[in-house]
């Protein structure tokens, strides 16, 4: 299994890649489609996206094998809360990993009798659980971060001072959502990782609840959604510092 999962490594710089591309199609076609493109040209376009689509799900073969060795690792961590989150978010990616398997086999004719429909559901479900616990994740480490921030400026008298000048409560509360928010900003600011998996794993909430028709979007805004977020893993794979650990 580890041989496998570090060639499934080596092919995760090439999917993203892959990825870009194929959600740029979207975003160019709907831009197209909008400005009033010749069925041809949309037609090439959509033909592309889809034989982008299918070469991810063949470069992702065996990704459900990465996702359970990292689930493994995860239940080691000390903290808790970060045990349950990365574990629980590797599950679901494993078990979207292996409904893809199961899409791309169908698609490539070695299992012809497979519901594309029922199979793309269940794979786009279990990846929106995957993000949902990954924001989860990204909120409890914020959550962490600010209260470690908020305790070394009350440490050096920072910010009760503006919040005594206050006149009434409502004031107050003003003042004192001012104060998180630029902790909030503050720790986005110091944290580069956290912050982009944070706008990725936001970015990547909208593909999911699209196809699912939770929130239907546009393909421009999914197209967009799925470029940004590539654009996003693929400078964490060409600066592995930016990749948020454990």
């Amino acid at each position: 299994m580890e041989t496998w999962v570090r060639f499934s490594a080596q092919s995760q710089a090439k999917e993203r890649v892959f990825r870009a591309a194929q959600y740029a199609c979207a975003l160019v076609g709907d831009a197209l489609r909008r400005n009033g493109a010749g069925s041809g040209v949309l037609d090439g376009l959509r033909q592309l996206e889809a034989h982008l689509s299918l070469g991810r799900k063949l470069l992702r073969l065996g990704n459900s094998a990465e996702a359970l060795e990292a689930a493994k690792r995860a239940i080691h961590l000390s903290d808790m809360v970060l045990r349950f989150c990365i574990t629980l978010g590797h599950l679901n990616r494993a078990m979207y990993f292996a409904c893809d398997n199961v899409l791309w086999a169908g698609k490539a004719g070695l299992i012809p009798t497979v519901d594309q429909e029922k199979w793309s559901q269940r794979s786009f479900r279990y990846y929106l659980f995957a993000l949902i616990v990954n924001l989860s994740r990204d909120a409890y480490e914020i959550r962490i971060l600010m209260e470690r921030e908020a305790g070394g400026k009350r440490a050096k008298g920072g910010e009760n001072g503006h919040l005594l000048q206050a006149d009434n409560g409502l004031q107050q509360l003003g003042l004192r959502l001012q104060v998180q928010l630029r902790l909030l900003l503050h720790v986005l600011r110091s944290n580069p990782p956290l912050l982009l998996d944070v706008v990725k794993n936001t970015c990547d909430l909208f593909i999911p609840l699209d196809k699912l028709g939770l929130y239907k979007t546009s393909p421009g805004f999914v197209g967009l959604c799925g470029l940004t977020s590539s654009i996003l893993s693929i400078l964490t794979i060409l600066h592995p510092w930016l990749k948020l650990k454990p």
